[in-house]
């Protein structure tokens, strides 16, 4: 009778026919009295939504107290009705480490301890109390062992929702160690970035995924434990270690024919993400919402991407059909504040990620987009705020250090900026951006060789990745400046045409190529640059006042008539006093700009404009033209 009960509460379940699975299930417990039809009964009515039911029913006798399935459930209803605190005091506030299992050796023994003993200790909310044995994990069976770590996983949420993020992690860490197909666990801390790019791969190195068994085949489970280790490679930062990334996605489709599957296209894409190459990304995640309209993990990524290409049409429907048909999602409201952003309606925007980022605190994209607006309105003090709020929440990435690394570089306080970036640095040393940031400001502290040494880091890092060099023209052209001021004129001269052969035909980089040439020497090379200046730009003051002083030092080459007195002639080129020289150089670099990772940070119009103030002013010449990709 009691199979027969619980192959009729099964196929209920399977059929979604929750009052009969209920009706059966109650049938069930009550002829058998036993922790696991209880379970089930309570499993029903928490699938229903009748919390508080189920967790009365769990409060008979001492299921909670005894039975970690039964534990795990209560806790979990207490976790749905907002009672984190007695969440707490159900789980306990230790983790139970000693079960946790080191890769290439069996898990921890524990020593023998009476099972009425055990559950002494539990009774007593002491459960980090318990005696280490050598038994004892026999007796815990992997059932069990797999509550123990949905407990630590949810021991993590509550700590999450109070803002105890070290403790989180902690939780979440001892969740997957304990039991590596906890994947709740494993994807909070990549999804919320609670660990740096190192320490995850680290983390994965330290998890036993030996421990998974199939059906006691050894072939079988050293099979299983490679696939979910490989599959967990994916999850992974996308900055760190890009070859086994990409040998891991490569094994997932050869092997395992999952090359078209959503997860992996979405990591694909992010990686392609990180690497600017915002075309291929977004095509992984089309076909992804393709077949799956409403994913919601991809929806970040793709919606970055469209911001980025400036598709304000698709964004405008996209963010119309969330809206309409998922309004209880955070997702949604960031589409329709990534659409106002990328229209320029900063004010909509900051109040759709304002909404986004109050569903869920934990919704680093909106957070990241509540503190872009400010930014985009030069509004640097609530920016540095905002962005604070996101480094606390989120303290794997490296983003929220580098975009006050970039606010403070704005408001000109090196020292600050100089000390978030080194802090993102930490974190990562491979984002390309990251190098470009922390070149400026050894451009603005004079420490040229550093500025030229990032510079060429950050190029070399985004021709490796194979990203679209129109995207790092503006770090090629603050490249080649602070060549110039390094004295290596003919690189700068070399970084300046190649720029210009890159099709960024930009009336300040042709003045910058004058201005080069002069200084070797070339003089009527410099009056064709300037010229082509003034073609683009007919106005520019400075490149008139170049011109002027070109035609004077070709003139005197071509007459052999001095420049006066008080004015030095460098290899036959630019007339200028030493202090005119030292003012030139101060006010030609003296605005150099930090480019931005991606139009999501919703701090400029064109990515073409980002650099352009590095020439933006010439003391005693009048002023430029250019119009700054901030202002």
């Amino acid at each position: 009778m009691e199979q027969y009960l619980r192959d009729w509460r099964e196929r209920c379940m399977t059929k979604h026919q929750y009052e009969s699975a209920i009706f059966v299930g109650d049938k069930l417990w009550a002829l058998t009295n036993k922790p696991d039809d209880a379970f089930w009964l309570a499993h029903v009515h928490f699938q229903t939504g009748n919390y508080s039911r189920a967790q009365s029913l769990l409060e008979h006798g001492d299921l909670v107290q005894n039975n970690p399935s039964c534990r795990y459930l209560a806790a979990h209803c207490s976790i749905k009705l907002g009672r984190i605190e007695e969440a707490l005091q159900t789980l306990g506030d230790k983790n139970p480490t000693h079960l946790v299992s080191a890769p290439g050796s069996t898990r921890q023994k524990l020593r023998h301890v009476e099972l009425s003993s055990r559950a002494k200790h539990l009774k007593n909310g002491s459960r980090s109390d318990r005696i280490p044995t050598s038994e004892e994990r026999e007796y815990a069976d992997s059932k069990n062992l797999k509550f123990e770590a949905g407990m630590c996983y949810l021991r993590g949420v509550c700590y999450a929702k109070n803002n105890s993020f070290d403790r989180a992690k902690e939780c979440y860490k001892v969740a997957v160690q304990i039991d590596v197909q906890c994947f709740e666990a494993f994807d909070q801390l990549m999804t919320n970035a609670l660990m740096s790019p190192d320490e995850e791969w680290k983390f994965l190195e330290s998890l036993n995924f030996d421990t998974i068994n199939v059906d006691d085949n050894p072939s079988l489970s050293q099979e299983a434990a490679q696939f979910t280790k490989t599959l967990y490679t994916t999850r992974l930062s996308k900055y760190c270690k890009p070859e086994e990334f990409t040998a891991a996605t490569e094994t997932l489709s050869t092997h395992y024919n999952l090359g078209k599957n959503a997860d992996i296209l979405l990591s694909k894409a992010d990686l392609l993400f990180t690497q600017c190459r915002f075309k291929q990304a977004l095509a992984l995640t089309s076909s992804i919402l393709e077949h799956d309209k409403y994913n919601f993990a991809a929806m970040p990524v793709h919606l970055a991407c469209l911001h980025e290409l400036r598709q304000n049409n698709p964004l405008y429907l996209l963010s119309h059909n969330l809206a309409d048909t998922h309004p209880q999602e955070p997702s949604s409201w960031l589409a329709v504040g990534v659409y106002y952003l990328s229209t320029n309606k900063i004010a909509e925007a900051r109040r759709y990620f304002s909404k986004a980022s109050m569903m869920d605190p934990h919704f680093g994209p909106a957070w990241i987009g509540f503190a872009h607006t400010f930014a985009a309105e030069g509004e640097h003090d609530q920016a540095i705020s905002a962005y604070s709020t996101a480094a606390r929440l989120f303290q794997g990435t490296h983003l929220p250090q580098l975009f006050l690394g970039m606010q403070n570089l704005q408001l000109n306080h090196m020292p600050l900026a100089h000390e978030y970036l080194d802090t993102a640095y930490g974190l990562c040393k491979t984002d390309p951006l990251l190098l470009n940031e922390m070149g400026v400001v050894y451009y603005h502290e004079d420490n040229l060789a550093a500025a030229v040494s990032m510079f060429k880091r950050a190029l070399a890092i985004a021709e490796k990745n194979e990203a679209d060099k129109e995207s790092w023209i503006p770090t090629r052209t603050n490249l080649a400046h602070a060549l110039r001021r390094y004295g290596h004129l003919d690189d700068a001269l070399t970084a300046f045409e190649e720029v210009l052969r890159l099709g960024h035909k930009d009336a300040a980089v042709f003045a910058a190529k004058g201005l080069v040439l002069m200084e070797v020497g070339r003089n009527w090379d410099a009056v064709i640059a300037l010229h082509e200046a003034l073609a683009v730009a007919p106005q520019d003051p400075m490149a008139t006042d170049l011109l002027n002083r070109a035609l004077e030092a070709n003139e005197s080459d071509s007459t052999g008539i001095s420049a006066g007195p008080g004015a030095s002639l460098d290899s036959g080129g630019l007339s200028m006093s030493d202090d005119e020289v030292d003012e030139f150089d101060r006010k030609i670099g003296g605005r150099l700009r930090e480019i931005q990772q991606n139009r999501v940070a919703g701090r400029g119009n064109r990515r073409a404009r980002r650099y352009q103030s590095m020439i933006e002013e010439e003391s005693g010449f009048g002023e430029s033209m250019v119009v700054d990709s901030d202002g």
